[in-house]
Parts: C-alpha cells; sequence; structure tokens
C-alpha cells in the first residue's frame, strides 16, 4: 500500500482533509487528551531513552515532538539495553493543574512523572507501586475527588492475560491504596485484552481497551454505571474491509463541539506501530461508534481519508529528519538504547562526537550508546558523513536498528553489511554480508530503505562514488523489543576499557 509513496509522509492534505496514518512513526500504544485548544500525545518507549515521548498538536493532523516525559528510570536496570522491557503503554491525563504520565514496566512495577509544563521539564520518574507483571497502567480521578488506578497484566510475566484491574490511589498519585479489583476478564470475548483506558461520561463510567493481539485485533468498548461493573460491552472498531490490520490501542478526544475523535494504531512491521485518526459519534443510547460503517455490520472500520477535526487551526508540521548536528545539545528527535551518559557524546558544534565505548555483549544490541531515532516514511535514503578517529577493534556504523539491526560497520580497515536479528530465548549471530576495504578516516555511509523495510547498503570515500555492498536485506521486526526500525548511529570498542576513540557524525541526511 505505501510501495511508491515518495517524499516526506505528510499527513495534512492542505484542503481540509487528511490522511492515516497521521504520523509514519512507531509511536506505538498511543494515548491522547485535550486541553483547552491545545492536544497532547504519548507513547511506549521500551528501553530507549529519553523515553515517553511527548507531542503537541492544535489540530489532532498535524504533530511536534516537543519533550520526554522520562528523563531516567529510578532502577540501574535500564543503564544497559534491555530490549521489550521497560515502559510499556502509557497513559496522559491532566489533574490539578498538573499533566500525569502512567506506565507499567512488566518487571518493575507501576510508575509516574508529572509537570505544570509539558513543553519543558518533568519531574523525576517515581513508582508507585512494585510489581511484576502490571502493566497498561492509566489514571482517574472521578468528580468526587477519589483517585482511581486501571491496568492490564502480562502473561509472560505471570502467566495469565485478558483480566482488567481496579486499584484505589492516593490523591496525590504517588500509591496505590489496595491490591486491586478484577472489573472485566476478557478470556472468553476478548483475548489478549490490555491497554484500558478509564473515562466518564453523562454518569457512565466507560473502559476502552483494545483486544486480540496487535495485528489482528479490535477496540473493545465496555460501560458501566458503578466504576466496579458489572460493565457492559461491544466491539466499536475492527479492521472489516479495510486495508488497516489490528485497529485499536488508543485514546478518545471529545471536541467543545460535540465531534469526537479517536487515536489508535496499526502495526506495519518494519515500521512499527504507526499512528492514526479515526472520526467517532456517540449515539443516542450511549455507545461510541469510532471509524465508518462502510459494510453495514453494525461496527465501525478505519478510514484511511477524512475530513479534518472543525474549528482548529494549525500550520502543516513536517517531521524531524536531516540534522547536521550544529547547535549546542542534541535535538529532540534522538534516543539511545538504554540510560543517556554524558560520556556519550560531545557537540562540537560542526558535528556529534560519538565516543568508542566498550559494552558488554556480542553485538551492538547490547551497546547502550547506540543513537537512534525513528523512520518517519515509507520510502527514503539516509547518508551519514563521519570522520573516524578509531583504534584497532573499535568501530563506527550506520544501522536501521531495533533491538535486530542492519547496515554498514566500519572497523579495521573495512567496511562491511550487516544484519542481526534479536530473537526470543534464541542466540543468534551476527552475519557479515559483504565487505570493502576503506584507505582514509573520512567515510559516507549509506542506507537506502524501501517499503515493505527492504535495506540497500553503500559507502563512499569521497561523497560522490558510492559502491554497493552486499545483497539487499529484509528488516524483520523483533518481537523480544516490540520496537520498529530506527535510523542508529554508533561507535564502540570490544576492548573492554575506553581509549579516546571516537566517531565524529558532520551530519544525518535523509531525503
Amino acid at each position: 500500500m505505501y510501495k511508491n509513496a515518495k517524499g516526506k509522509w505528510i499527513a495534512d492534505l492542505g484542503n481540509g482533509r487528511y490522511k492515516n496514518p497521521i504520523l509514519f512513526t512507531d509511536y506505538s500504544d498511543p494515548d491522547v487528551i485535550r486541553v483547552g485548544k491545545d492536544f497532547f500525545m504519548v507513547s511506549s518507549s521500551f528501553t530507549y531513552f529519553p523515553g515517553v515521548p511527548v507531542l503537541h498538536s492544535t489540530d489532532l493532523v498535524n504533530w511536534r515532538l516537543i519533550s520526554y516525559a522520562v528523563n531516567k528510570m529510578p532502577v540501574d536496570a535500564y543503564d544497559v539495553p534491555e530490549h521489550g522491557k521497560g515502559v510499556w503503554a502509557p497513559a496522559i491525563r491532566y489533574h490539578d493543574n498538573k499533566f500525569w504520565v502512567y506506565f507499567g514496566d512488566p518487571d518493575e512495577g507501576i510508575f509516574m512523572a508529572n509537570t505544570e509544563d509539558p513543553f519543558g521539564k518533568w519531574n523525576d520518574t517515581v513508582c508507585v507501586a512494585k510489581a511484576k507483571g502490571w502493566i497498561d497502567t492509566c489514571p482517574f480521578w472521578d468528580d468526587d475527588g477519589q483517585a482511581y488506578l486501571i491496568r492490564g497484566v502480562a502473561k509472560s510475566r505471570i502467566g495469565y492475560k485478558s483480566k482488567l484491574f481496579l486499584h484505589k490511589m492516593s490523591s496525590d498519585g504517588t500509591e496505590l491504596l489496595d491490591d486491586g479489583v478484577l472489573v472485566f476478564d476478557g478470556r472468553i470475548n476478548h483475548p489478549t485484552l490490555e491497554g484500558p483506558k478509564l473515562y466518564k461520561r453523562n454518569g457512565m463510567y466507560y473502559i476502552f481497551a483494545p483486544a486480540g493481539g496487535v495485528q489482528t485485533g479490535w477496540q473493545m468498548v465496555a460501560r458501566s454505571k458503578n466504576i466496579y461493573g458489572p460493565y457492559e460491552h461491544r466491539v466499536v472498531m475492527h479492521r472489516g474491509d479495510s486495508p488497516v490490520n489490528g485497529p485499536h490501542q488508543g485514546g478518545l478526544i471529545d471536541m467543545p463541539n460535540g465531534e469526537s475523535w479517536f487515536i489508535h494504531f496499526q502495526d506495519l512491521e518494519a515500521y512499527g506501530r504507526v499512528t492514526h485518526l479515526q472520526p467517532a459519534h456517540w449515539t443516542e443510547d450511549g455507545w461510541i461508534e469510532i471509524g465508518i460503517d462502510t459494510n453495514k455490520d453494525q461496527i465501525g472500520e478505519p478510514v484511511m481519508e477524512y475530513s479534518k477535526p472543525k474549528d482548529c487551526e494549525s500550520q502543516i508540521l513536517t517531521p524531524l529528519d536531516s540534522d547536521d548536528f550544529t547547535g549546542d545539545r542534541l535535538g529532540a528527535q534522538w534516543q539511545f538504547q538504554a540510560h543517556v551518559k554524558d560520556s556519550f557524546y560531545e557537540m562540537t558544534g560542526h558535528g556529534i562526537r560519538l565516543f568508542a565505548l566498550p559494552y558488554k555483549g556480542d553485538n551492538i544490541s547490547c551497546a547502550a550508546n547506540v543513537m537512534c531515532r525513528f523512520m518517519d516514511r515509507p520510502n527514503f535514503t539516509v547518508t551519514a558523513k563521519v570522520k573516524m578517529q578509531l583504534d584497532q577493534d573499535e568501530a563506527c556504523g550506520l544501522v536501521i536498528t531495533g533491538g535486530s539491526y542492519y547496515g554498514i560497520i566500519a572497523e579495521n580497515g573495512k567496511a562491511r553489511q550487516v544484519s542481526y536479528e534479536l530473537e526470543k530465548d534464541i542466540e543468534t549471530d551476527e552475519i557479515t554480508g559483504g565487505a570493502l576495504n576503506i584507505s582514509g578516516s573520512e567515510l559516507y555511509l549509506r542506507l537506502t530503505v524501501e517499503y515493505p523495510g527492504i535495506i540497500d547498503t553503500y559507502i563512499s570515500e569521497n561523497g560522490a562514488d558510492y559502491k554497493r555492498i552486499g545483497d539487499s536485506l529484509q528488516y524483520k521486526v523483533s518481537r523480544k523489543s516490540w520496537v520498529g526500525g530506527k535510523i542508529g548511529i554508533f561507535a564502540v570498542n570490544n576492548k573492554g576499557k575506553n581509549t579516546g576513540g571516537y566517531a565524529e557524525f558532520e551530519y544525518i541526511n535523509v531525503e
């Protein structure tokens, strides 16, 4: 469907309409809120830091990355990459003049961060409850001031899934007050039920929750007059005859003008879980319909194009793509594979110097200091100019990474094509698909990426004449890491100590 898409992915069609996905970016498990005329969205970040990207919009179509809610986790485990762990399915809410983000870490517990200014710095992340297997959290403050938190469970950690639990929470949002009450069991009608969001409308409590799995599932809504249930339920959006697989997991927006909208993801394998916007409307009997019922089966299907939300103003925004690293601080689009340390890099004013740091493990999936950013279009070429000051057994490179990685590594006078697939519970080896000799310290690395994730690798020593290395590679998403591919650059060594070697990247061009 996206094979022939060219240029930047811009969802705003400029004629009062938009196309889906609104973001061709791995903002997985999105949640969204409205505060006045502004909209804010967050998504999962797993082991990548800074974590929980926060985006802002004034029309639900054009979005800009403004901050991260989590600078560092209050546990040391994420000083190294822990693929597939970390931040799962955050929720964002506005209460008591603060923005609150809650998320579950399947191995550590439930965490929270808040701020009065989402464009600025967020307060330190705190642990709300230590637990294993508690995930997909959402806070809720009722009309009487009582705070609650609803969550799901991870079968991979505790042996069962598809159950939603409700806790009372302290009014300041810093601790849970009980062990939780089972409020919905989806094992019969809604297997793999997860990602709950809790809302209240006209005296009724609504649980929005996806079921059926990320690639094939649907969106369920349950409602009750009592927050503890019993809840009646129905499917309100599924794939139907649309091309959008697994449309679910997201957040609801009710507008002052009576419109309603729903943001959710679609799993696109190598590109991760991209973000869609669907129209929604409330029925006279108090249920919601998401999307458009095109096949008349009484369930909404996702739209690929639609009229933009009314009464909203925004300029057309384009993704943060190329970077010449000329500023005094790193651009907001960049993350690392673990907690960020000052020793990872230095801004030189004309580039970024990545230091060739040692790491424990067999390949760069184990290296904390791999610097990466989301892919944001189906088809592109990315070129990096790098000057190397590296010793024997030190390396630098350009890859598409997400636990698994594919691209180019330069080391010991050679540039070689590499591929590595991160598998669950299976030890795999990095594969070299070809190599070319390099003579100087300056190198141009290039990758072309074509939908559905076909990668070709090239090098040049003068920036004009490029030589291809190896054959085409197919990016295979790792269900261990749960992320799509990211553009990554790095410098590492295998000596076990920092020798002072580095690779200075002058620019990253995406075109």
